[in-house]
């Protein structure tokens, strides 16, 4: 309910409530019967109202153009069917005018004409003798009523005798045209002779004003203050147009009119109501009034080509039309199923793939898209699949934690320490002490070649096969590397091996025996001095019948013994120099007056320094162990 109200109060706004508001007080005060200052509260009323209604507006027209599709369908109308419209409502406009000029114009021209011939009429009858003069039946049918008036030296003829004109006034001049006698349009010539003037007339009758182009619909007349219209006009007293029927839409109903200047006959010179021609037509009729094909061929081609040319302009309309729908479409249906796409992924399905048609821009996006999908589809894949390894390695890293000393060893004549920090996760260095049987100390280390989970599995094979020989009786440590070489040979790729070196320290005798397979020799400080010590064979894990051999020295007080691998001596600086084997004795022996912890930190940090570099290049360990009381 709660969401409801925000969103109505999204669509209507602050004008919203303050119509419903002012509403609200207006019908309140109407029940109340508070009829002062209605008028005021209606306005304010009526002007919200509007307000909101625009603002409704503007949201329905935003929301209506929110879709591509609608959109579209806007910007075509804005950019095609408007002008168009307008277009064609000028062109129906200028058509109607044209036609209805046309047609005011096809009757007043013909009316113009028989005036002329009213004129020549006149002026011929007064040039012929007496006995000669005459109307002919042309003139007759030409002029239906018509009447003609000549006056001689002061004596009057009229043609015919039974015509009744009466003379028109002495001061009238030379002229022509409509005049208006006892309410009656004539059309009219007068003219002046030697002897006197000559006056022709012919009323004016709906039939004959019809007569004039009776081709094209009805012909009325009348004046601005009464008269007989076209809307007045009885049925079958104008002749119908012989055009065809109308075409609805496509031949609309033509009305117009036109005013010609009337003369009054009883005051010459001055003008009267002018007399109103109304004409009711149809493009059609006067299509046919202008075009005759029957009489001439040129015209009958020109009708064709106007009708091909109309023909091909509906087609071309279609077509495009067709095509535009087509187009709009397909815009329309690829971003809709890129939207559609983007929901999916929004909802965490990449495995959604949109549908692609065509080969345009549009189709590379669909396309695009589809790769990005499948790209992140596949990111997901790998992502899960390293938080699996990631998993997996960390189980691996606390189970090969749990395989290194973890307390300092600390027996009657010997203080023992060691650390390592992997490069990576899990490790392949190796140290080990223990204390044996027969008050004797067993010190060990190594360095499997290679990093990650190989060389963490070879040094978990190479601790058992040390704590198996432990296990057995007491051997010699030249026999203990030979037999892990074998083992390590036997269970391992050939490609792998490690240095070892492994020592046993004998508390009674204060003698360290110790062999070393490969290993960097380690270092024995004494007095502030520091020396290395041998190397007894090469690796183990290469070749299983290699043979090893055994080295020993005694032990004083506060003598140190420095077990070390690479990644103590080989980090190199910025300029690509080593730490070095001498840089560490030294180190060491400066350090040698301190605890094995302090001397552990020590040498991490020097070579920290030294390296400038927060990531480990390779694995670092350190074993040390000193001669704590006299022997």
């Amino acid at each position: 309910m709660l969401s409801r109200l925000r969103t109505f109060y999204r669509a209507i706004g602050w004008v919203g409530l303050l119509f419903l508001l002012l509403l609200a007080v207006q019908l309140v005060a109407g029940q109340l019967g508070l009829n002062r200052g209605m008028g005021r509260l209606r306005f304010a009323v009526f002007l919200a109202g509007i307000l909101l209604a625009l603002r409704l507006a503007r949201v329905a027209y935003r929301r209506s153009i929110w879709r591509l599709r609608n959109r579209l369908l806007a910007a075509y109308l804005f950019m095609a069917v408007v002008p168009i419209l307008l277009i064609g409502t000028l062109a129906i406009v200028g058509i109607r005018a044209a036609a209805s000029q046309l047609a005011v114009y096809l009757v007043t021209s013909e009316l113009d004409r028989r005036i002329d011939g009213l004129q020549l009429l006149g002026e011929s009858m007064a040039m012929e003798p007496a006995a000669a003069r005459k109307i002919d039946s042309v003139s007759r049918d030409r002029y239906p009523g018509i009447a003609v008036l000549l006056r001689e030296a002061g004596k009057e003829s009229r043609y015919p005798q039974e015509a009744e004109l009466p003379a028109p006034g002495e001061a009238w001049a030379n002229a022509s045209g409509v005049v208006q006698r006892q309410g009656q349009f004539y059309i009219w010539s007068h003219h002046k002779i030697a002897s006197g003037d000559v006056t022709v007339t012919t009323p004016l009758t709906p039939e004959y004003l019809s007569g004039l182009a009776p081709n094209i619909g009805q012909i009325g007349f009348g004046t601005l203050t009464g008269g007989q219209f076209l809307s007045q006009a009885p049925p079958g007293s104008v002749p119908a147009s012989r055009a065809s029927a109308p075409f609805d839409l496509l031949d609309p109903e033509v009305r117009w009119f036109a005013a010609i200047p009337a003369s009054d006959w009883e005051h010459p010179g001055q003008r009267s109501t002018p007399l109103i021609v109304a004409v009711r037509t149809r493009p059609t009729a006067l299509v046919a009034a202008m075009y005759d094909p029957d009489a001439d061929q040129v015209q009958a081609v020109l009708l064709v080509i106007l009708g091909l040319l109309a023909s091909l302009f509906v087609i071309v309309e279609l077509v495009a039309l067709v095509i535009g729908v087509r187009l709009t479409r397909s815009m329309t249906g690829a971003v809709h199923r890129l939207y559609q796409g983007t929901q999916k992924a929004i909802e965490g399905d990449f495995s959604h793939r949109i549908k692609v048609q065509g080969r345009d821009q549009l189709a590379e996006l669909s396309h695009s898209f589809n790769r990005m999908t499948e790209s992140i589809e596949h990111l997901l894949t790998v992502s899960k699949e390293k938080e699996r390894l990631q998993s997996e390695m960390d189980i691996a890293s606390e189970v090969q934690n749990r395989l290194y000393p973890h307390v300092a060893l600390t027996t009657t004549h010997l203080r023992v320490t060691g650390v390592c920090h992997p490069a990576r996760v899990v490790s392949g260095d190796y140290f080990d002490y223990q204390s044996l049987p027969g008050g004797r100390v067993l010190l060990a280390i190594g360095d499997v070649a290679g990093k990650g989970i190989s060389a963490a599995l070879l040094m978990a094979s190479l601790q058992s096969s040390l704590r198996t020989q432990l296990a057995d009786a007491v051997v010699s440590t030249s026999q203990m590397v030979g037999r892990v070489n074998q083992q390590l040979h036997a269970s391992t790729a050939p490609e792998k091996f490690a240095t070892f070196c492994a020592g046993v320290f004998d508390e009674a005798s204060g003698m360290f025996t110790y062999t070393n397979a490969g290993h960097l020799p380690p270092l024995l400080v004494r007095q502030g001095s520091a020396e290395r010590l041998d190397v007894n064979g090469m690796v183990v894990g290469a070749f299983p019948m290699a043979k090893y051999t055994e080295s020993q020295l005694v032990l004083h007080p506060r003598d140190l013994l420095v077990f070390f691998t690479d990644g103590i001596s080989e980090p190199e600086n910025a300029y690509g120099e080593m730490f070095g084997e001498d840089r560490l004795a030294e180190l060491v022996c400066r350090h040698a007056h301190q605890s094995e912890d302090q001397i552990l930190d020590a040498i991490w940090k020097s070579v920290q320094e030294w390296s400038g570099d927060g990531e480990l290049a390779d694995d670092m360990t350190l074993l040390l162990a000193r001669v704590t009381q006299s022997l």
